[in-house]
């Protein structure tokens, strides 16, 4: 499934759609799946797998053959497994055995993923599903199917994938249409963030993401946007946002997108970091640091892929979304170490490094978010620190929240979503290195435990919200140097999966 059209005069994005169908008699048997688990055993050492029971029975001499095959390669049935044996002249023609592990959506969501890779230069498989599949592995099957054979590329040179269509073999195929429905927007939405943070910044300008938005939100029903430009910023008093952007001949915008159904009890507030391109301003950083910088907008694109996604799912929750969009630029015009900010609602921060400038367009945004949207919940997601990475390696976002209720909630959601978070202290003797002898906070302290900081930063602008707020500094998480499971190599789109599980369960 591919996303919404990210389109533009000097960017065309493809990728194939993969097609899905739910049957419970196949057309066309051109591959069959067969899937295989663990063997039950209380042999220590034993790794042998057996065959499972399908919902609808496979052709005639398939059953038993996979039996022998599963002997004769040795399978362990492990997650992701996959044996292909070739059937000349038969039907099918080929058999595949997908070792599925112990059989939860995880499991399926990575064997979905290798599936999809193994079968890239086909063009159909069927797979058949045991009969006691529950909706979680479905869901996890169909996200892994979708969302591994992403690329992002912006010529057709090189090898593009065949695989265009799969049949899920079902006894009641009824019974799962909305849990693929669930899926395949889930996976759309996770490909538009994807989409939006792999585009170069030679394209991708704080204007050019608000036309996105707008795109894509004038295909579904009852929301709203509103973008603010930099004379309306000027006039509301969004110092960090301006001072951040003021550098660029590309000024800053503030996209405001609203989802309001009507049935809706609860208002979340979400906030994404969407610093288009950070060069580190004044505060220069190295190139080696640099170059991937078209990232440090993820947070704004899965903020924004999420609020898009539950409209999508008429997910019956009030989001309101605010994307602080600048560009970190060097020039006479860019902000300077040492300055004071004046933030939305009059507190201000002295900033001695230029390359911290993610906090200072977040904190405009939370304040706003505080004083004039009035939610139940706010939650902020942002590419922060290279301290994420530091603390908790390259595919763990770091959660902060005062709230354990909340927390939970959030760190569920990723969970079973197939993202990873860990919830870090919010230490109160570290709060005195805020301190400034100018203004009323200090933007980026240099004492150590960076990703910590920046959160005791943030919580200074979430106001009466302090103990409804969660920050998510998943910098780490947003790329991926190569493929792994469901992640394709370049922008992950992470947080988008996590926020959509989570927001459907917020009432």
């Amino acid at each position: 499934m591919g996303s919404p059209p990210v389109r533009d005069t000097f960017l065309e994005v493809r990728f194939r759609v993969l097609d899905i169908r739910l049957i419970a008699e196949p057309d066309r048997l051109d591959a069959l799946v067969l899937p295989v688990r663990p063997a039950e055993s209380t042999a220590e050492g034993d790794t042998s797998a057996e065959p499972m029971p399908t919902a609808v029975a496979a052709p005639d001499g398939t059953a038993d053959e996979a039996v022998a095959l599963v002997s004769a390669a040795r399978l362990t049935g492990r997650t992701g497994e996959i044996h292909t044996q070739l059937r000349p002249g038969g039907t099918p023609g080929r058999l595949q055995l997908l070792g599925i592990g112990d059989g939860d959506e995880a499991a399926w969501r990575t064997a979905g993923a290798a599936l999809a890779r193994s079968n890239a230069a086909e063009t159909h498989i069927t797979i058949a599903l045991p009969a006691e599949v529950t909706s979680a592995a479905i869901r996890g099957l169909t996200e892994g199917l979708l969302l591994a054979p992403y690329r992002f590329r912006l010529t057709e040179a090189g090898d593009r994938p065949t695989l265009s269509g799969v049949d899920l073999l079902l006894a009641d195929p009824t019974a799962y249409e909305d849990t693929v429905a669930t899926a395949r927007t889930t996976a759309a939405m996770t490909h538009l963030a994807r989409d939006l943070t792999n585009t170069p910044s030679s394209v991708k300008t704080p204007q050019w993401f608000a036309d996105q938005v707008a795109s894509a939100a004038a295909d579904l029903p009852d929301l709203r946007l509103r973008v603010r430009g930099p004379a309306e910023l000027a006039a509301e008093g969004f110092g960090g946002i301006l001072a951040v952007g003021g550098g660029s001949a590309s000024g800053p915008r503030l996209v405001e997108l609203d989802w309001h159904p009507a049935n809706a009890r609860t208002h979340v507030v979400l906030v994404g970091k969407g610093i288009t391109f950070d060069t580190g301003g004044i505060s220069i950083k190295p190139v080696a640091a640099m170059k991937l910088m078209r990232k440090d907008m993820a947070g704004a694109a899965a903020v924004v892929a999420a609020t898009l996604g539950a409209a999508a799912l008429r997910l019956p929750v009030r989001i309101t979304t605010l994307a602080p969009l600048a560009e970190n630029m060097v020039s006479g015009s860019a902000f300077r170490p040492g300055d004071v900010i004046r933030h939305y609602g009059g507190t201000t921060s002295e900033t001695t490094n230029s390359d911290a400038e993610g906090r200072l367009v977040l904190a405009d945004a939370l304040a706003y978010a505080v004083q004039q949207l009035e939610p139940d919940l706010l939650l902020d997601l942002a590419t922060l620190t290279g301290a994420n990475s530091v603390a908790l390696g390259k595919r763990t976002a770091a959660l902060y929240s005062e709230n354990d209720e909340l927390a939970a909630g959030v760190l569920a959601a990723a969970e079973s979503a197939g993202e990873s978070a860990w919830r870090m202290p919010l230490h109160t003797d570290y709060v005195e290195y805020l301190g400034s002898e100018i203004a009323d906070l200090y933007s980026a302290p240099t004492q150590g435990a960076g990703s910590v900081l920046a959160a005791l930063y943030l919580r200074e602008f979430t106001g009466e919200l302090r103990d409804r707020w969660l920050h998510l500094d998943m910098s780490a998480p947003s790329w991926a140097d190569g493929d792994q499971a469901e992640v394709s190599r370049g922008a992950t789109g992470w947080g988008v999966r996590s926020l959509l599980r989570w927001l459907a369960d917020v009432h």
